[in-house]
């Protein structure tokens, strides 16, 4: 499947949604167009000593909210269209949660696995000077963060290079997110979207309607999860969904096949076994199945948590899940998404269920703004209130709390709790808007409502802002 196919699907989502909406077609052009799109081409000397030609690219889909925000990727897949698409998709996803940023997307044409450490920092630096040579980046202008191939380390290269070409620049920890918590980082970033996967499903499956709908029982509790990509997002989702959900792990698929156990797989020590041996082949307990196969087995939730376009016309008709929960970018294309609508398996759309990671970078952000951590601003405040109220409610009872519990209660959240605390509260939210939104319009799917709430939401901001002559 081309990722013309991705840029495609994403366009009938928009224009599908957009027949719903009494917004004047004019208006819905500019929030459907890409503004900006910087497409480069620079030199970077290899290993070898020979010079390389890497192409590059950064979309700014979106201009209603500033800055712009939207991960870098680093594959040899990386294309035009890809990269517009995926800046489409973050306008969308951050109006859908309230976070007020404008979409955009980077990426380079590189294979990260095959390209050295030295090689990679290399190309990092060079894109973050390119991308400042045409100010595409600035905590006022565009925020990246990482994506697929990349990581903390090359946000930590990036804003290391933006603060010596930019030296006079107050905020210059906020021109990445994802960064190490050494540069500014924020606890829980590494983990938020497959965290806000789990906050998602888990907002999903408390709707008792629709649990009855698809003939399940509410909560996450014995359901049976599927998963396709066991990359960061894929991971901490399942294990979020394991540990503290009650869902059985039933089928792991990844690049090098899939296994499958109706008794559940411990999702932490597979991980550590692929980590060790480079498969998740052969894990105990488990039969070893084609990796496509082992989407096609039956059970209650199924999450693709790879790339674009891997539930397709070709294989929708043979998905046994009731719920396909959209961890990764696009992963269901418009042939398999008609398919699943029509046979009634609910799907849960990236623009919903893959913003836990923006999300986080929002409170990013923030933190690198105001220069001053979450817990700090209201730690000393809420340890006087708390103490007050440990000693009355002591006191009261003349009983004496034991010294941990006591200290637990008085010093409350760390940095860590407050941020997932919000992030599930952001999840829940949005969850029960779209669904309400989808209820009162009528509107054919979950996806429609996420994109018209969006395409709502952004047009409206234009119109606020009275930028129209």
């Amino acid at each position: 499947m081309s990722r013309g196919a991705f840029f495609e699907s994403v366009s009938t989502y928009f224009d599908r949604a957009a027949s719903f909406s009494k917004i004047e077609k004019g208006l819905l052009k500019q929030v459907k167009t890409c503004n900006s799109i910087y497409r480069m081409r620079f030199p970077v000397r290899g290993d070898d000593g020979q010079v390389r030609v890497v192409e590059a690219f950064r979309a700014e889909h979106s201009y209603h909210r500033l800055p712009t925000k939207g991960g870098i990727r680093f594959s040899r897949m990386v294309n035009l269209n890809e990269t517009v698409a995926l800046a489409a998709l973050m306008t969308y996803k951050c109006a859908l949660v309230g976070v007020p940023f404008g979409g955009a997307k980077g990426g380079v044409r590189i294979s990260p696995a095959s390209e050295s450490e030295g090689f990679r920092e290399r190309v990092i630096r060079r894109y973050t000077a390119e991308l400042i040579r045409k100010n595409f980046i600035g905590p006022d202008i565009d925020v990246p963060a990482p994506d697929y191939g990349t990581g903390e380390r090359e946000m930590g290269l990036i804003v290391d290079t933006y603060k010596n070409i930019c030296m006079n620049e107050q905020n210059a920890y906020a021109c990445v997110t994802g960064k190490p918590l050494t540069m500014q980082g924020i606890p829980g970033r590494t983990q938020a979207t497959g965290q806000g996967v789990y906050f998602g499903l888990k907002a999903a499956l408390e709707k008792k309607e629709l649990t009855a709908q698809l003939d399940l029982t509410p909560g996450l509790s014995g359901k049976r999860v599927i998963l396709q990509g066991l990359g960061k997002v894929g991971f901490h989702a399942v294990k979020h969904l394991q540990k503290d959900g009650g869902a059985v792990i039933v089928g792991v698929s990844e690049q090098e096949g899939g296994i499958y156990s109706s008794d559940g797989i411990d999702v932490e020590a597979l991980l550590r076994q692929r980590q060790e041996t480079g498969s998740i082949l052969n894990f105990p307990g488990a039969e070893n199945r084609d990796r496509g196969a082992v989407m096609e087995e039956s059970c209650d939730i199924l999450i693709p948590a790879a790339l674009e376009n891997q539930i397709t016309a070709e294989n929708a008709p043979r998905i046994q899940a009731k719920i396909v929960g959209e961890a990764a970018n696009g992963p269901v294309d418009r042939g398999g998404d008609e398919i699943l609508r029509k046979r009634g398996i609910l799907v849960i759309p990236d623009l919903y269920l893959n913003a836990g990671g923006v999300t986080v970078s929002y409170f990013e952000w923030l933190k690198n703004r105001s220069g001053v951590s979450f817990d700090r601003m209201i730690s000393r405040h809420e340890e006087m209130v708390n103490r007050e109220m440990v000693n009355a409610m002591e006191t009261l009872t003349g009983q004496k709390l034991a010294a941990d519990r006591r200290e637990e209660l008085i010093l409350g959240p760390d940095e860590l709790r407050l941020v997932v605390s919000a992030l599930e509260e952001t999840m829940n939210r949005s969850f029960g808007k779209i669904y309400e939104f989808w209820r009162e319009r009528d509107l054919p799917d979950l996806r429609t409502a996420a994109f018209l709430k969006a395409i709502e939401k952004v047009a409206n901001s234009y119109k606020d802002h009275g930028i129209f002559p």
